[in-house]
């Protein structure tokens, strides 16, 4: 067999394989064998690469860098929703369509409106040719490579799935970091005292915008699919479409649901809002749009969003409890950040027991004091923050809390650097917070890479003044 010929056999295998693992059918053969035959097309690939297809598996593992990414303009704008907040203005939307659609009967489409960025992406005979970024809805960026990572995106579509005479479509959804990868990742910031990143959203957002793809695939991105364009028209309706899109092996969220009435819309939105966080991804509303194409097109557009959709937002999720202390952090960068300490809460389905302050202004802003009552938020923040205090609760008693002038590790003077909110220690040789945390910094995979030594193992050799810097692992 020539080489182009073993390149065209692995791709059509691998792409199966991957195709059967992820539509939950479990792969015919086991991970170590997938990596092996993977392995084998890399290597065949990176000897001969004029033969290396648009759909090669290899794409999902990254490594091309991008200097920057080509604007480009969408095919079909990406228009944005209008909000409501309540039911009364849903009923009013409700009447609008009513009335748009002079007595004909109509369903809705109801789905999670998840957080992330939204994605399209454009096929070509079936095959990935192009992933871009929302922008302004007009414009957006080419990230191509990056959404190639996406494990549940198909890079080839099935021929044998494919409208007949269909040769480009489009399919958009919303691309994501799973809550396991940003947990992940906040973890492993945490062990090296780097600022936490705020919520999910701004992560996948950072991710999707990375020069390099390898990076990006590490931290496994996933896209829920929710919507099919072209040209000219396909299905009748938004639900068959997104039947079609789940059996061509795109990643559908079961999540949807069809409704015949504006009061089965309410009914869907209070029973998600609770439900909603047992997912894999923060959501933040609703979207309810119409089901028939036909009838979207009677009802047509205002200047900015469709008049046949709409998006319902959930309030912020929020409770109040006490704040018992505010402890402050260390980074590696000898940043000190404010973290309070709370009673425990139950707050979106967990307990919480911290809350961010983020620096000194905020302790100012919020006039915090200690036994204080806070209301804490969640939001689409993973790491709830004090948003306000109920004075009503304040006693004469309660403590300021006033930002410390020194290190509470090492006792150095703190600086405060111009134009800047955070304060720093600048003791980078003798803070032991700051020496542990580049140690950990050193020995991480990106960096050194080097095994078998973990955040406690340096502890440990810092106590016995084994180690008091990255040479002294030598």
């Amino acid at each position: 067999m020539n080489h182009q010929a073993r390149i065209n056999e692995l791709t059509d295998k691998l792409n199966y394989y991957s195709y059967q693992y992820y539509q939950g059918e479990g792969s015919d053969i086991s991970d170590f064998e997938f990596d092996q035959l993977l392995l084998e097309l890399g290597q065949l690939e990176q000897a001969y690469p004029a033969f290396v297809r648009e759909d090669s598996p290899t794409h999902r593992v990254g490594g091309t860098v991008s200097k920057a990414f080509e604007s480009v303009t969408h095919r079909f704008p990406m228009l944005s929703l209008g909000n409501t907040y309540n039911a009364q203005e849903l009923e009013d939307f409700d009447e609008r369509v009513r009335k748009g659609l002079e007595g004909q009967t109509y369903e809705y489409i109801c789905e999670l409106k998840f957080d992330g960025v939204a994605l399209a992406v454009w096929y070509e005979n079936g095959i990935l040719t192009r992933g871009v970024t929302r922008g302004d809805g007009v414009r957006g960026d080419d990230i191509t490579a990056n959404v190639k990572t996406i494990r549940t995106l198909p890079l080839k579509v099935d021929a044998s799935h494919i409208p007949e005479g269909l040769t480009s479509f489009e399919v958009r959804g919303e691309g994501f970091m799973p809550l396991s990868s940003f947990e992940f990742l906040n973890k492993e910031k945490e062990d090296i005292g780097e600022p936490l990143l705020a919520n999910p959203r701004n992560a996948a957002s950072g991710t999707f915008k990375m020069q390099d793809s390898a990076v990006v695939a590490r931290r496994k991105m996933d896209l829920y699919a929710y919507q099919f364009l072209a040209e000219s028209p396909v299905f009748k309706t938004h639900e068959e479409s997104l039947a079609w899109l789940q059996t061509a092996g795109f990643n559908v969220s079961p999540t949807w649901k069809k409704c015949g009435s504006i009061a089965e819309v309410i009914a869907y939105i209070q029973f998600w809002e609770e439900k909603r966080h047992e997912l894999p991804l923060n959501t933040d509303g609703i979207v309810i749009k119409l089901n028939s194409f036909e009838q979207r097109e009677q009802l047509g557009y205002t200047a900015k969003s469709p008049r046949w959709a709409i998006s319902f937002k959930y309030k912020a999720e929020a409770a109040i409890t006490t704040l018992e202390s505010i402890s402050y952090q260390v980074g590696r960068t000898g940043n000190i950040t404010p973290v309070a300490n709370l009673k425990p809460v139950l707050l979106a389905g967990t307990v919480v027991k911290r809350a961010s302050v983020h620096n000194a202004n905020e302790i100012e802003r919020l006039d915090l004091r200690i036994g204080d009552s806070v209301f804490v938020e969640k939001g689409g923040e993973i790491i709830p923050k004090i948003t306000s205090v109920d004075l009503s609760k304040r006693l004469s008693s309660f403590e300021p809390v006033h930002f410390p002038s020194h290190c509470p590790e090492c006792d150095s003077l703190l600086v405060r650097k111009e134009g800047e909110a955070n304060h720093y220690c600048l003791n980078e040789k003798g803070c032991p917070p700051q020496i542990k945390a580049k140690i950990e910094h050193f020995i991480q995979r990106k960096a050194m890479n080097i095994e078998n030594i973990g955040a406690e193992t340096i502890e440990a050799f810092y106590k016995r003044e084994l180690v008091k810097n990255p040479a002294d692992l030598y």
